[in-house]
């Protein structure tokens, strides 16, 4: 249960001002018809977050503990003060309107989710918690969090949201797991 209310939490956290959030307003601004887009958002999530979390998996069983804290840790750290940095939305991302208010959407949140902080997370989360669809469902039901208000508030909604603060939140929780991390790796080590 821990795998998955952290991961919601954080994902939730890291995703106010992200990219792919500023994607979902854009979106709704344009079409106006939130289920599709909603659907679209869940769709790509589940299959993005899901590849991102078979990865994390993985890497467990190519490294040892020992190194998979470590690398684990710094990688914890690091998404801590990447969540420090804006995010802008890219054009190209934002113009794939031949496929309808669906199938854009879907294409456009798998492709902005594609190396960004939140399936970055997501790969870090599943290693650190062995716990595949506790992590997945988790990180999904974050992206959702976040994104669902701004499709269904649009504009109204992103001028009063806190984003720096709530971004050093993220960027707070993602260094103490990360420190945390590395002081497990540091008693392995006698240390």
């Amino acid at each position: 249960m821990e795998a998955f209310l952290f991961s919601t939490g954080v994902v939730a956290l890291a995703e106010i001002g992200d990219k792919t959030q500023l994607l979902a307003f854009l979106l709704a601004a344009k079409f106006r018809k939130p289920g599709p887009i909603i659907l679209g958002i869940l769709l790509a999530t589940i299959a993005n977050h899901g590849f991102a979390g078979a990865i994390g998996t993985l890497l467990t069983t190519w490294m040892s503990p020992e190194t998979l804290r470590w690398v684990l840790g710094i990688s914890f750290i690091a998404m801590g003060a990447w969540i420090l940095v804006p995010d802008k939305i890219d054009d190209k991302e934002a113009s794939l309107t031949r496929f309808g208010v669906f199938g854009t959407t879907l294409v456009a949140f798998f492709l902005a989710e594609m190396g960004d902080k939140t399936q970055i997370a997501t790969v870090a989360l599943a290693a650190k918690y062995h716990a595949y669809f506790q992590v997945v469902a988790g990180t999904t039901l974050g992206m959702l969090l976040a994104n669902v208000p701004a499709v269904v508030l649009g504009d109204r909604l992103a001028g009063r949201m806190p984003v720096k603060l709530v971004h050093r939140i993220a960027a707070a929780l993602f260094a103490l797991l990360g420190v945390a991390t590395l002081l497990g790796a540091a008693k392995s080590f006698g240390l």
